[in-house]
């Protein structure tokens, strides 16, 4: 405290609202950025907005083995970004409605760069 300069001009009520700005929880939000900073996981939330799909999908199609696609798929699923539902022995994984919202943001985002 007391790293204003006297000179800076700023009202109390204002100060305030950056204090509680800044303190805010935002626990939630930084997950779901911990989670699509990794571009197997964006490229698996682009491939689904295309299509349900089954992780043996993601194998064919990337160079990564069963169970580092798995790990990013629950990861994805940690952050409500997919869901699966089970048809036969498989695991169907799709986006979720905050999925189609997230991955529709980091497509804005792209374009924007």
């Amino acid at each position: 405290m007391g790293a204003i300069p006297p000179s800076y001009d700023i009202s109390s009520e204002i100060l305030e609202k950056v204090r509680s700005l800044v303190k805010e929880d935002v626990e939630d939000i930084t997950f779901i950025f911990k989670v699509l900073s990794d571009p197997i996981r964006i490229g698996i939330l682009k491939a689904l907005n295309a299509d349900d799909l089954c992780v043996c999908i993601f194998v064919e199609v990337t160079d990564q083995k069963y169970s580092a696609l798995s790990y990013h798929l629950k990861l994805l699923k940690d952050a409500d970004l997919v869901d699966y539902r089970k048809k036969g022995k498989f695991l169907i994984y799709s986006l979720t409605g905050l999925g189609r919202k997230v991955l529709d943001i980091v497509m804005e985002v792209k374009k924007s760069l």
